[in-house]
């Protein structure tokens, strides 16, 4: 499935030795019976790109440079943000927090969507949005 919206237009990606060779329209798709938008034509550049990062970059607040992290700490680190920002702004006569918020991309599915749902509303959270709606 395309990333850039939420049609869900189908797209084949074909592969050579783990690297991605073409990515077209999938013809037996019955959203988009084999065609693609400019930026799903374009898609392939998206994962091929000379450019394309592929390592997580952090630039602490005020600083002007940025650093690598591994995943597991970047991953460490998002996590702890979220629970510190849930935990301080809490309300427990309401059961929420107003402190976060999640907005979905429009590609997910249904089960996606739901799981998502269920993660979010166990933190507490009350700003459950995704990009479809919007």
């Amino acid at each position: 499935i395309c990333p850039y919206c939420g049609v869900g237009c189908g797209q084949l990606v074909y592969h050579r030795a783990g690297a991605v060779v073409s990515i077209e329209g999938d013809p037996e798709s019955p959203i988009s019976r084999g065609h693609l938008c400019p930026k799903g034509a374009a898609s392939f550049e998206l994962v091929t790109h000379a450019a394309r990062a592929t390592r997580v970059k952090y630039r602490a607040p005020r600083s002007r440079q940025w650093i690598e992290l591994d995943l597991e700490s970047a991953v460490d680190m998002v996590a702890d943000r979220l629970w510190e920002s849930r935990n301080r702004t809490f309300d427990e006569e309401h059961m929420h927090t107003t402190g976060v918020a999640h907005l979905g991309g429009a590609t997910l599915d249904v089960e996606e969507n739901y799981l998502i749902k269920k993660l979010w509303t166990a933190l507490g959270a009350i700003q459950i949005e995704n990009q479809a709606r919007i």
